[in-house]
């Protein structure tokens, strides 16, 4: 099974409120997960947020921790609570009510991933899940938390940056119509997760780095926004999601041509993001 729950990345000092987490760019398949599965090593690849991780391992450079998670998304969703387990996945799971990411195969232990390919040949045991999210789920939560807590109590608000990336066509909806298709989805849960200074102040670090910023469409954030974004107790959450046709090839899943100018370009999107969180910064600027 993947080795390990998470990577924390610290900062030498920590200068910001802000924290950097990746909950989708885990690589690290065994080989007793990919011989349970029906698909091949790359197919069980594409629902991954690959390279992500890298687009913002500069981030304790500027005083930011960074969390990453360790299992892949294949093999467990971060990105959704432990409740959320598939009954048509994992036996004995009682189907209560409707739940559209239950629904479609996307539940704490996914059923399939990109374009609904199916994971598994049969069922997993109700032990398994549990173990899997006691092993891997919990664990990255815990310490996700521990970092919010920690940036409240040195700087009195905590600003988490939840990093994915989306498929090239996930925006040929909206991008009928517009002088300039969008680049980057910045979500708040319509304005619930995040403050609207902490939301603009992110757009506006894409948008200088010359990236097409759109807000919560079609993506306005999952259960780490809803969870942890709670902006009346100045713990604020914003999830980013971007193109990813900007830095690598979605097809092999490797880095793409533009891969290193873009990683650098990101590197001034992320020393502005750690900036919001600055307090020597922010009364600079008062």
């Amino acid at each position: 099974m993947p080795k390990v729950a998470y990577d924390l990345v610290y900062p030498e000092r920590r200068t910001t409120s802000v924290v950097f987490a990746s909950p989708h760019s885990g690589r690290d398949y065994p080989w007793a997960f990919l011989r349970r599965t029906v698909l091949d090593a790359r197919s069980i690849r594409t629902s991954e947020d690959a390279f992500v991780d890298q687009l913002f391992d500069c981030a304790p450079q500027f005083g930011a921790p960074l969390l990453r998670a360790g299992a892949p998304r294949a093999f467990i969703d971060l990105n959704r609570g432990p409740e959320e387990l598939d009954p048509a996945l994992i036996e004995g799971v009682p189907k209560i009510g409707h739940n559209p990411r239950i629904a479609s195969g996307l539940g704490v232990i996914p059923r399939v991933v990109a374009n609904g390919k199916a994971i598994y040949r049969g069922k997993l045991p109700l032990s398994e899940a549990r173990w899997r999210i006691d092993t891997y789920w919990r664990p990255y939560h815990q310490v996700l938390q521990r970092q919010l807590n920690e940036a409240h109590g040195l700087f009195g608000e905590a600003i988490l940056i939840d990093c994915h990336s989306m498929p090239h066509e996930a925006l040929d909806s909206i991008a009928r119509g517009v002088r300039r298709r969008p680049e980057v989805v910045v979500g708040d849960r319509f304005g619930a997760s995040a403050s609207g200074e902490v939301v603009e102040r992110v757009e506006a670090a894409f948008a200088a780095a010359g990236l097409a910023v759109v807000r919560n469409a079609p993506f306005a954030g999952a259960y780490i926004t809803q969870t942890y974004g709670r902006p009346a107790r100045c713990q604020h959450a914003v999830q980013i999601e971007i193109d990813r046709s900007l830095y690598m090839n979605e097809q092999s899943i490797r880095p793409n041509g533009n891969f290193d100018a873009f990683r650098r370009l990101m590197r001034g999107v992320v020393a502005e993001i750690s900036a919001i969180g600055n307090r020597e910064d922010r009364l600079a600027a008062e």
